[in-house]
């Protein structure tokens, strides 16, 4: 009789990734119930920007709404970061110590981002411009944040880590990114017109450089990335 070989099947602990969509779409509820009328127009951004024109005062930038889809989106983009990680075989699965290394990383450099954005803008005298750039690029940001929360649960549980189907999703964010500068831009022509030294400084110093630098950092510790997820 042949002898039995046992082998230990371990099958990883995903209740960490539910309690995070649950916490996301619970923040999309509070947020649909207290602020009806707010929620309405936002859901409506990919077809109008009225939501922008009612709420374009630079304090809308830091208030609750704001801030809390805020974390919608840091979430959203670090899962689909881990998603992308593991389809791409950096990764073997998906595990809580990852994402939260991962979370780290994306609010680090989001918030530094955004320190060093306003020390700029305080430099240059271009608060204005600048506040009125970062409001918009948050709520169009908070917006992908919402619909990537949406992307992230249907890979996730179907268990779809197709390196073209997620490399597709991964440019058409990007494109959008693109797209929303251009969108800005034409919008504030006049404005960049008068200041077009100080928005091509701007412009390259914080919306063009962090991301190479971030390419260049992932490319050069992809090996030791590997290892520590």
């Amino acid at each position: 009789m042949d002898n039995l070989i046992l082998i230990e099947r371990m099958i990883p602990n995903k209740d960490w990734a539910t309690a995070l969509f649950l916490i996301g779409f619970s923040i999309i509820a509070i947020n649909k119930t207290v602020f009806s009328v707010r929620f309405a127009e936002f859901t409506r951004l990919a077809f109008s920007n009225k939501y922008l024109k009612i709420y374009k005062d630079n304090t809308n930038l830091r208030n609750s709404f704001t801030l809390s889809f805020l974390l919608i989106q840091l979430i959203s983009i670090s899962f689909f970061i881990e998603i992308c990680l593991k389809s791409f075989g950096i990764i073997t699965d998906y595990t809580l110590t990852s994402f939260i290394q991962i979370l780290n990383f994306i609010t680090v450099f989001i918030v530094g981002k955004y320190c060093i954005d306003n020390i700029i803008a305080i430099t240059f005298g271009i608060e204005e411009f600048s506040d009125a750039l970062n409001l918009q690029k948050a709520t169009y940001r908070n917006y992908i944040g919402m619909v990537l929360l949406c992307i992230n649960t249907i890979l996730f549980y179907n268990n779809i880590d197709n390196k073209i189907i997620v490399g597709a999703i991964a440019i058409t964010l990007i494109a959008t990114n693109i797209i929303l500068y251009i969108i800005f831009m034409k919008n504030n022509q006049k404005s960049i017109i008068n200041k077009l030294f100080y928005f091509i400084l701007y412009l390259c110093t914080l919306e063009i450089a962090p991301y190479f630098l971030l390419y260049f950092f992932l490319e050069n510790y992809r090996a030791l990335l590997r290892i520590q997820l």
